[in-house]
């Protein structure tokens, strides 16, 4: 297949390269409109029973609020005649809006719940109808009319989880254009220090452009059929651009390498595909496979960054092997053009004496070299034994975010939270007597301020006034129970308080349905964790499978499973350092809080791909050695020599692509950014660079092992190189010094 893909590069190259144009510019206009396409929100369940009960509140009821305006009179009480006629004028415009249900605030009720409680502000409870793209569109809309200084003095500020996915949406958009202005400029600095050569260093980016504008257009398509989150668009930046360069960097060096052989341009071109190429082919494979998982959770959230992720991969992929061979073809030599004045004239030479050096001492001193790293490794994923969970909120946003500051407001000077309140839904006909006995119950249980029913209000098991807007709550086909607690929203405590209120006795031959935010986070959580373990298998076993095939041994598909365990412990162990238990948060200006559920997952199934794309890089150039008759050590040491550069190399330039989301404002962002940029480096350089060649020590010729029959099958259904091609020559090793004494800079 390999020698096919070199063939139609070497006769067609022209045409190939014509096609890609084509390819790139219909990809680009389709891609265009992805932004249209793509949604806030997705971080729930769908079959969940919060997802069930917010879908009956807004069949029966016209919907859960997820919009409180903040009204606020600074210089004196919100009953004082101005203040009351323009919140009164205020909320008559707010009924008028078609957007908008469910309109109910202190100036209609008079309750008590809706007033702080100095009286200097009151609350204005709306739904905003529409789906998730609609809501946040719509909500935006609202904010930006009826928010700020009206009349008679009043400020107005929005909060509730409308207005929360609307700044997020917003955020995003910066956090997103801010990152590409930092990581594309930087990337192309450091492809010039590496290549030495500007037209070298211009040749990833045509694969990284390619592989975005594709996963772009493949959102349109898939927001155009199904739901697809906007964060998804992050991914496609940062792996687009990073794989791209990670993949070119892998052929262009092996083309380089081979020019300086002597070989001719054709020749060069073969042996780049049949090697290098074979390379990108698996690890392509192993990314894909560990990002495809995400697509298991019933999350959109996760879905989308796995269409984005496979996509992004198969993309690169694709026209690495397809448009790099083609552009090697045309330019030959001229790949070399452009040499900068610090790119020495062996730049060809790919061999790295420093990592030849460090591969041969690990192997020659496995444990005094691979202990104190395991033990840095294990020390910085201890934090991992205090992890807890969440969902993103308020919190994740700036402090200066208005929905934020809402919410923090509403917590502090409002008797219990209304936006955060448990919502209880009967689909069926309740009469009175059950129906109150049931609230009155449910206003007994640790933490609730109040139950609203329609059949009144109740605190600690006693019917209290009853509020004109409690009728609404009722009927004659379903009942509508609110439980408004005054426990810090998301905590352990909050939590509790889901499984309690649905653990209580209901009325007779009802199954009621519990929502709200709370209850959104404990089936999020049950939701996760329940496929987390086929997710995680899946990849196993399928990496198992897929390095099995790429090396002929069951040994290796193991030690590369363990090895990236214990870098990704350490990553999402110093993530949880410094995300949830708050170390460097005045330095990157987030809040500590539990670690996001959707994000660590998302977190680790990016690095662990990656990991294996470094695993195939450096077990490629291994085995191929040893297939070439040489030892296990010399095949480490010197498989270690030509690759060590380019995985370094590699892993610096894609952790640029996500170190530049610690820019973000959104504190998840940035935890997506530094967790998975951290954990390319530790890979790169612990693991790669110490841990394998001491493990490969270590395991000595088991390295190698396959049981006969695996042998066969291996044989058979193996993807191979056929008829290895001689190694360029290796550099004769003097007696106290390394095969890669010889100085050599770049790729």
């Amino acid at each position: 297949m390999f020698d096919r893909i070199a063939e139609l590069a070497i006769r067609r190259s022209r045409l190939v390269l014509i096609v890609a144009a084509v390819a790139v510019a219909l990809m680009g206009i389709a891609g265009a409109g992805a932004f249209s396409k793509l949604q806030g929100g997705g971080y729930d369940d769908p079959t969940s029973q919060s997802t069930r009960a917010g879908e009956a509140i807004d069949k029966k009821f016209g919907g859960e609020t997820n919009l409180v305006l903040l009204v606020s009179a600074p210089e004196g009480r919100i009953e004082a005649p101005a203040a009351k006629h323009s919140g009164q004028a205020l909320v008559a415009d707010l009924k008028k809006e078609q957007h908008l249900e469910n309109v109910v605030s202190y100036w209609d009720t008079g309750s008590p719940a809706l007033r702080s409680k100095d009286g200097t502000n009151a609350m204005v409870l709306a739904h905003v109808k529409g789906d998730d793209t609609e809501r946040e569109k719509n909500a935006t809309s609202i904010i930006d009319d009826y928010t700020g200084t009206r009349q008679g003095d009043l400020t107005v500020r929005a909060g509730g989880g409308a207005a929360v996915n609307s700044d997020l949406a917003t955020q995003s958009g910066k956090d997103l254009l801010l990152a590409e202005a930092i990581a594309v400029p930087l990337t192309l600095v450091l492809l010039l220090v590496v290549f030495g050569s500007l037209v070298a260093a211009l040749l990833p980016l045509v694969i990284g452009i390619i592989a975005i504008a594709g996963t772009f257009a493949e959102l349109y398509l898939l927001g155009s059929a199904t739901d697809v989150s906007i964060f998804a668009t992050n991914l496609t930046t940062a792996l687009g651009l990073g794989l791209g360069i990670d993949y070119a960097l892998l052929m262009i060096s092996r083309f380089r390498e081979q020019l300086a052989t002597g070989a001719s341009v054709d020749d060069a071109v073969r042996h780049t595909v049949r090697t290098a190429g074979r390379t990108v082919a698996f690890s392509a494979a192993t990314v894909a496979v560990a990002l495809a998982a995400l697509m298991l959770f019933p999350q959109f959230f996760l879905r989308s960054f796995g269409y984005a992720g496979v996509g992004v991969v198969l993309i690169a992929a694709i026209s690495t092997l397809f448009v790099m061979p083609a552009l090697f073809a045309v330019l030959g030599h001229r790949v070399n053009k452009g040499r900068l004045p610090w790119a020495k004239p062996g730049r060809s030479d790919a061999r790295a004496p420093m990592w030849g050096r460090l591969a041969r001492t690990a192997m020659r001193r496995p444990a005094l070299t691979a202990l104190p790293v395991l033990a840095v490794l294990l020390v910085a994923a201890s934090p991992l034994l205090g992890l807890t969970f969440g969902t993103p909120d308020e919190r994740v946003l700036p402090d200066d975010a208005q929905s934020r500051q809402v919410s923090a407001a509403l917590q502090k000077n409002f008797d219990g939270n209304d936006a955060a309140a448990l919502h209880v839904v009967i689909d069926k006909p309740v009469s009175k007597t059950p129906l109150g006995s049931y609230a009155a119950e449910l206003s007994k249980l640790k933490g609730v301020a109040r139950v609203e029913a329609s059949t009144g209000t109740y605190t600690e098991g006693q019917s209290a006034a009853a509020g004109p807007s409690n009728a609404a709550l009722g009927r004659p086909d379903a009942q509508r129970i609110n439980v408004v607690s005054a426990l810090e929203p998301k905590s352990d405590a909050a939590q509790a308080l889901v499984e309690e209120v649905r653990a209580a006795t209901p009325p007779d031959r009802s199954n009621p349905l519990v929502g709200g935010a709370d209850a959104e986070l404990v089936d999020s959580k049950d939701s996760i964790s329940s496929r987390l373990p086929l997710a995680l298998g899946l990849i196993a076993v399928t990496t198992f499978v897929l390095l099995f095939l790429f090396t002929g041994s069951i040994v290796q598909p193991l030690r590369a499973l363990v090895l990236n365990m214990i870098s990704l412990g350490a990553a999402l162990g110093v993530m949880t350092w410094m995300f949830q238990d708050g170390h460097l948060s005045s330095v990157f200006g987030f809040t500590a809080q539990p670690m996001d559920t959707s994000m660590t997952v998302l977190v680790f199934c990016i690095a662990f791909g990656l990991s294996m794309d470094y695993e195939v890089f450096v077990t490629s150039r291994i085995k191929e050695l040893h297939d070439q008759g040489e030892d296990n050590e010399s095949a480490v040491v010197n498989g270690l020599g030509h690759t060590g550069r380019i995985v370094s190399a590699a892993a610096v330039l894609l952790a640029v692509s996500f170190f530049a989301f610690g820019t973000a404002k959104l504190s998840f962002m940035q935890m997506f950014g530094l967790g998975s940029g951290l954990a390319i480096l530790i890979d790169a350089i612990a693991i790669r660079g110490v841990l394998v060649p001491a493990a490969m020590r270590l395991l000595g010729r088991s390295a190698w092992y396959a049981p006969r029959p695996l042998k066969k099958l291996h044989e058979r259904f193996g993807l191979s190189e056929g008829t290895p091609a001689p190694a360029p020559a290796a550099v004769p090793e003097p007696a106290a010094e390394s095969a890669y004494a010889k100085d050599s800079t770049g790729v």
